[in-house]
Formats: structure tokens, C-alpha cells, sequence
């Protein structure tokens, strides 16, 4: 089952294939992630907290 390289969090397949560059077989940040975001095809660091 794939996680989130940031959190350790379960992610599906889809979410995987869909987010993940094409060499990896997890993703970088997910939705769970409080510290981390997606910016385009970047990671950044979060300006507030999510919630």
C-alpha cells in the first residue's frame, strides 16, 4: 500500500498515479500534510496551518 513520503499517511493507487512523479511509487506531500504542500510540481513548505 502506498504512503506519503512526508507524513507516513495511506494514500490510494490512484491518488498516486495521479500526484506522484513517474520514477516514484509514493507521493512527496498529501492532503494530511500540515507542513509540506504541492505548489505546481513543487513541494513548499506551508505559510499557515490547515484546518
Amino acid at each position: 500500500m502506498p504512503n506519503c513520503a512526508n507524513c507516513d499517511s495511506f494514500v490510494t493507487e490512484a491518488y498516486v498515479r495521479v500526484f506522484a512523479p513517474n520514477e516514484l511509487e509514493s507521493v512527496r506531500v498529501c492532503p494530511n500534510c500540515e507542513d509540506k504542500l504541492r505548489d505546481g510540481a513543487e513541494i513548499r513548505e506551508a505559510r499557515s496551518t490547515r484546518g
